[in-house]
């Protein structure tokens, strides 16, 4: 499956009266090798909900980096029993207590935070991507997150092609709240990601 330019502006302007829902039937529809990856930050029950009512068994690529709290460990498994979701875990190939030995968590500034951001969320991503070769990758990006997500849309280009979906792109906090609320879907406020620090930076994944 593949799209122009021109018909993704096109879809995107259909899709934009649809409900996140009616975005994912209408995405799963045209998939042949649909993936949905989540880390479990705040919201991310929201992505996950919409994904599996439009497919049950739409494989769920969790890269976990090693570092989240204990509050989203419990929060992942909460989630992952309450969605029957059909996980895929990826970790780093180091643990995160030999890399604390090595280089610690490296603040944004120092070099090896680049190292660092590759190895514990990188490496796991492209090695998942690699392994499922999706057509259709669904995520939770959303307008205001960042510079970056401001210039996509529901639908938007990988940088190997792979169509990325995002149904809830046009919904705030507070829409998500609500969406939240009426599905009986837990949240996870306590997520900490060491590979970004701030929220209006970028990680990595979505800019290559």
């Amino acid at each position: 499956m593949s799209f122009t330019i021109e018909q993704i502006a096109q879809y995107n302007k259909e899709l934009k009266t649809k409900s996140p829902l009616e975005i994912a039937q209408w995405a799963m529809s045209h998939a042949k090798k649909p993936v949905v990856t989540t880390n479990f930050r705040p919201y991310e029950a929201s992505i996950l909900f919409v994904c599996v009512e439009a497919k049950k068994d739409i494989p769920v690529i969790w890269c976990d980096s090693g570092y989240n709290t204990p509050n989203t460990y419990r929060h992942a498994e909460a989630t992952i029993a309450q969605l029957s979701l059909n996980i895929d875990l990826y970790v780093p190939k180091e643990t995160s207590a030999h890399r604390d030995v090595v280089m610690g968590i490296p603040g944004v500034d120092d070099p090896l935070h680049k190292v660092f951001t590759e190895q514990v969320k990188l490496e796991p991503f492209k090695r998942a991507m690699g392994t499922h070769k999706p057509d259709v990758w669904f995520t939770n990006l959303r307008k205001g997150q960042t510079a970056l997500r401001d210039s996509l849309d529901i639908l938007s280009l990988s940088g190997n092609g792979v169509l990325k979906v995002s149904p809830f792109y046009y919904y705030s906090d507070e829409d998500l709240d609500v969406f939240m609320k009426e599905h009986e879907l837990p949240n996870e406020h306590k997520y900490f990601d060491p590979t970004k620090v701030l929220e209006n930076r970028e990680c990595g994944l979505h800019t290559s």
